[in-house]
This record gives C-alpha cells, structure tokens and sequence, in this order.
C-alpha cells in the first residue's frame, strides 16, 4: 500500500477523472492508497507479448512503451508518458495473454493495483468507478481519432498534430519509437523534423 507520503499527483490525475458529486476528496484519496509502488527500470517489462498483464497503474515518472511484433519487427502501439493511467487492459481485466508488450523507455516509478484490489475499487468505491468511466470515455475518443488520423492525414500532417498536442512526447521520447508510433519510417520521420520546427 501506498502510505501517507504519497505524491498528490496520483490525487490530481484521479481528481481531473472525477464527478464532482460522486467523488468526496476522502474517496479519491482512499483510492490511491490502495494502490502500491513500483519501479521499472529502463528496458525492464511490465508485461511481455503473450504474459498475463498483473497490474493496473498510473505512471508517476518514466515513459511506457506499448509494442508488438511484426515479421520480426518491434511497432509501438502506444506510448504513455508520466501522470496518465496505462495496462495492458484485456490481458490485465480478463486474464488473457496480452497480445502486446509494455516495456520501460525510461525508468519508471508506478502506482500499480492487482486485479483484486482494482476489482474492489471498481465495486466499492464510487468516486474510483466514476473516475475509471471517464478515463476509458477519453481513451475510446482518443484511440478512434487517432485510427482516423492513419487512414487520413499524410505523415507530415501527423507529425504537425502531434507537435501541437502532444509537444512532451517530441522532447523525452527517442525518434525510432515516435516513428514507429506515427506509422512513419525513420528516415522520412528525419526528413519531416528538419523541414518542420
């Protein structure tokens, strides 16, 4: 369990999450003491292709990469930066081989819920559930967008979108891995860095 010197930044991403009616400060913060701390340290696995995700968690520092393998080639999927909520969301809720990989690209400290105590939260706290609702709302938008951004935009209007929106990924994440992510090969990727700043 998480104990008393917890960050409050765990408590202010549950907080951006919440229903102002269902979510009392003393449920939001009963939430995070559920959840314990970890460290992954870079390259280290939270969970490989094929393993059963253990945990739900929220990334305090650190970047996860999500990833599969293709004909012998690695292509991230995802990639979740510090202060945001990341599992390998199949494999962890219904205790499947997770069909991707989710590695440390940097060290990680986690605040992290096995299925048990995520299970009790969901069930018994109200402001944790409304909380969990609003997150997955956000992610379906997100994950649809960025399906419609593939098929859409060219890869210099993905860049410039990501650019824009998501600046932290440009400045801490290395290029093969936002390339990858962009669905874009690495020397195109260094075309479009030099002809757009």
């Amino acid at each position: 369990m998480v104990d008393n010197q917890q960050t409050d930044l765990f408590l202010s991403a549950l907080r951006q999450f919440a229903d102002g009616k269902s979510a009392s400060a003393d449920m939001l913060r009963k939430a995070t003491t559920a959840f314990s701390k970890i460290t992954l340290k870079k390259n280290e696995f939270l969970v490989r292709e094929g393993g059963i995700c253990p945990y739900f968690c929220f990334i305090e520092s650190g970047i996860l990469q999500h990833a599969i393998e293709i004909s012998g080639n690695e292509v991230t999927t995802y990639l979740a930066l510090r202060h945001t909520f990341t599992s390998s969301l199949s494999s962890f809720l219904f205790r499947k081989p997770s069909r991707k990989s989710i590695k440390a690209i940097a060290d990680c400290t986690l605040y992290v819920a096995d299925l048990k105590t995520f299970k009790d939260l969901i069930e018994n706290n109200a402001a944790f559930h409304q909380c969990y609702y609003n997150l997955i709302e956000k992610q379906i938008c997100l994950i649809d967008d960025y399906r419609i951004d593939l098929l859409t935009m060219t890869p210099e209007e993905r860049y410039t979108k990501l650019l824009q929106s998501e600046p932290k990924l440009l400045q801490e994440v290395p290029l093969h891995y936002l390339s990858s992510f962009l669905g874009i090969s690495d020397r195109h990727m260094s075309r479009i860095r030099k002809n757009i700043k």
